[in-house]
């Protein structure tokens, strides 16, 4: 068993996004899993041209900074930035 690293609960999800990248020029579809209101767990479809910063707008038209802490091949976890 691995040891909880966070400092806030997250709360399973299923929610739409978009990570919006260059100014809005170019974004990648994403689910966002699970939230809390210090980050969150993205699924997508492959990490390639994803950076370490983007913005993350959910369907609810939220709208955050994010800076990704973890990366799989299929799966983002991201940190809220202020």
């Amino acid at each position: 068993m691995t040891e909880e690293r966070r400092k806030s609960f997250r709360r399973r999800t299923l929610k739409g996004g978009k990570i919006v990248i260059n100014s809005g020029y170019s974004t990648f579809d994403c689910s966002v899993r699970n939230l809390s209101d210090e980050g969150a767990k993205l699924i997508i479809a492959g990490i390639i041209g994803i950076p370490d910063h983007f913005d993350l707008e959910m369907d609810d038209g939220k709208r955050v900074s994010c800076e990704v802490i973890w990366r799989t091949e299929a799966e983002l976890g991201v940190k809220f930035l202020p």
